[in-house]
């Protein structure tokens, strides 16, 4: 039998999850209400099946994946509770997002609110492709529902322990990768303007080269810079208790708030300074 799965919504991560299950023979279902003509591009290449009747959608799926910026999470689970709660057939609600454990449990109760089991999920890694190592962790008594999707083409790895594991185990890796790019993003201009960068990338080269190949992607951050500024605010959530760590991610979020105006403001030389940086250090 097919298995029919919702993925809300079709943005790089989701249509590229998306099309991964489909091509293992899923059917895959989503919803382009609110959604940009670039989100229904990428639906209609993957391959998914448009039902903007939410009511349908929702009966129809064994699973319902949300998988949209972090900043949108709660509103997404806030939005379709009534949809869910009214369904005759009810999926299990998967969160993908990159939201602290407080907010995914936050999300967890309304959605159980609604009569439907719940699964915590952090993704870790790129959209799906071949070659790349894209991991989905699960956590909750409902967890082991995701892991069928393991058959279609997803690594999920289930973990022994309840809802918010996932996302902080998510918080804690995008933390330090996405800490490592912010720090990155801080210094290069400043390094640049001071007229040292070329001597870092030389002492880096030497005394630390494993911090270049970080250094080298920056760029790859402009267009994410809008995504993960919610991200970093989450971060601080997830570090609650901590004040000055918590001042750190919101320092963070301010930062990629900053990267992505000046991306669209691009006069004000900064991206071009990132850039520059980064390409010294893939040709060091």
């Amino acid at each position: 039998m097919t298995e029919t799965i919702a993925i809300i919504a079709p943005g790089e991560m989701g249509s590229a999850t998306g099309r991964r299950l489909r091509d293992h023979g899923a059917r895959i279902l989503t919803s382009l209400a609110g959604r940009s003509r670039a989100s229904a591009a990428r639906a209609e290449r993957a391959g998914f099946a448009i039902l903007d009747d939410l009511a349908l959608l929702v009966e129809e799926a064994a699973l319902l994946l949300s998988i949209v910026p972090p900043g949108e999470a709660l509103a997404l689970a806030e939005r379709l509770a009534p949809v869910l709660a009214a369904a005759r057939t009810k999926p299990v609600y998967v969160d993908c997002n990159a939201v602290s454990p407080m907010t995914a449990r936050h999300i967890g109760a309304i959605i159980e609110g609604a009569g439907c089991r719940f699964v915590d999920a952090g993704i870790i890694g790129p959209p799906p492709s071949p070659g790349a190592r894209t991991v989905f962790y699960a956590s909750g008594e409902a967890a082991r529902a995701l892991g069928a999707l393991g058959a279609l083409g997803l690594d999920v790895r289930v973990l022994d322990a309840p809802v918010g594991a996932a996302s902080a185990l998510k918080m804690s890796y995008a933390g330090l990768t996405k800490g490592i790019a912010a720090l990155g993003v801080a210094i290069a201009p400043g390094a640049t303007r001071g007229g040292t960068a070329d001597a870092l990338i030389q002492e880096l080269r030497e005394s630390q080269p494993h911090l270049l190949p970080y250094l080298a992607r920056l760029p790859t951050v402009f267009p994410k810079a809008y995504r993960w500024v919610a991200e970093m605010e989450e971060i601080a959530d997830f570090l609650d208790g901590d004040p000055v760590a918590e001042l750190f991610y919101h320092a963070m979020a301010q930062l990629y708030e900053r990267l992505a105006d000046r991306v669209a403001t691009p006069e004000t030389g900064e991206p071009a300074a990132i850039a520059a940086f980064a390409k010294k250090a893939r040709e060091a």
